[in-house]
């Protein structure tokens, strides 16, 4: 990790609760005794991010999400705190990335005519490791991982390696290491502030490979060269800077392995400034604001092995809608330098 000057250690300097699992609550400490740095653990999961403040004073209140309400109870919560509250917006995130990643688990989820089917990111996955060709990695990042689904396909299809999934978001980690644990809760959204509570079992045989941890994809707390295999889907459109993130992927993937990138160019000015697209901008330029120009020049020191422009991924937002992106698929060989 970087903190204060060079690269440290992280160590566990206090242990509060532990199991056969691992240290369940606890602290780290950077190494360097001219660095302060502290970082809590919480239900397993560290909390790893330059502004721990920040984080936790926008997200921390992700981590008091309660699963163990009655369906009901949790209705008129609902309906009492209302409409574009943080809530609010927290259920419906959970309800659509929870659907995409574990629906099929789930014995209740009948097939909707005409509508979306879970499991985008997973053939987004699944396209760009066969975009890729064979690998043997033994250190597999992925970062932007959400639910955590696709943290679970790529051990599987990595057999030797150790998947390390990484988000910002507090809630979607939460689930994610619910589902290693073995059971799925989530708020699956019917319309409005209509959610059902959807909760079963999950049994991946790769979980135990498989860790999840929250840390800002702009400072990866990694030295350089960690993992040969770096996985970043819908992520970079995400970010306040989509080059900042990706000299972060590049540095902790180690030369001649690979970084496999999923990207709608589907820009926020909420998430990123205008100035910081890919894309979508200057089209008096001689590129015409094409994104896949931008995303030439990100590329340039690299190699890419292959790509597809315009794959489906369809997201679910409740039973009546749902939104339908295209999105450019590249597999990247990191090169030296």
């Amino acid at each position: 990790m970087k903190a204060g000057r060079g690269e440290h250690r992280l160590v566990i300097a206090e242990i509060h609760l532990a199991c056969e699992d691992g240290v369940q609550h606890g602290i780290l400490h950077c190494s360097a005794e001219t660095c302060r740095h502290e970082y809590p653990v919480i239900d397993g999961m560290p909390v790893i991010a330059p502004d721990l403040r920040r984080l936790l004073s926008e997200r921390g209140v992700e981590l008091l999400l309660r699963t163990d309400l009655d369906p009901r109870l949790e209705s008129l919560v609902g309906d009492a705190i209302g409409p574009e509250s943080w809530f609010d917006a927290t259920r419906q995130m959970l309800s659509t990335y929870g659907w995409d990643a574990y629906a099929d688990l789930d014995p209740r989820e009948q097939p909707q005519e005409g509508g979306p089917t879970p499991g985008a990111a997973r053939r987004c996955l699944q396209k760009l490791l066969a975009l890729n060709g064979p690998s043997e990695a033994v250190r597999v990042l992925d970062i932007g991982c959400a639910a955590g689904r696709t943290s679970f396909e790529l051990a599987s299809a990595n057999p030797n390696a150790l998947v390390l999934g990484l988000d910002i978001n507090l809630a979607l980690l939460s689930l994610a290491r619910a589902a290693a644990a073995g059971q799925v809760s989530y708020p699956r959204r019917r319309i409005g502030l209509v959610y059902d509570r959807r909760c079963f079992s999950t049994g991946f045989d790769a979980a135990p490979r498989v860790d999840f941890w929250a840390c800002d994809a702009a400072a990866l707390p990694f030295t350089a060269h960690t993992a040969e295999l770096t996985v970043a889907l819908n992520l970079i459109d995400c970010v306040p800077s989509p080059r900042q993130v990706f000299d972060q992927l590049a540095r902790v993937t180690r030369p001649g392995g690979s970084i496999l990138l999923a990207t709608p160019y589907d820009w926020s000015q909420r998430v990123t400034g205008m100035e910081n697209w890919l894309g979508g901008h200057s089209q008096r330029a001689a590129h015409a604001g094409s994104a896949e120009a931008f995303m030439d020049l990100l590329l340039q020191a690299h190699r890419v092995r292959a790509q597809t422009q315009a794959w489906p991924w369809q997201t679910r937002l409740h039973e009546r809608s749902s939104v339908q992106y295209q999105a450019h698929l590249l597999a990247i060989e990191r090169l030296p330098g």
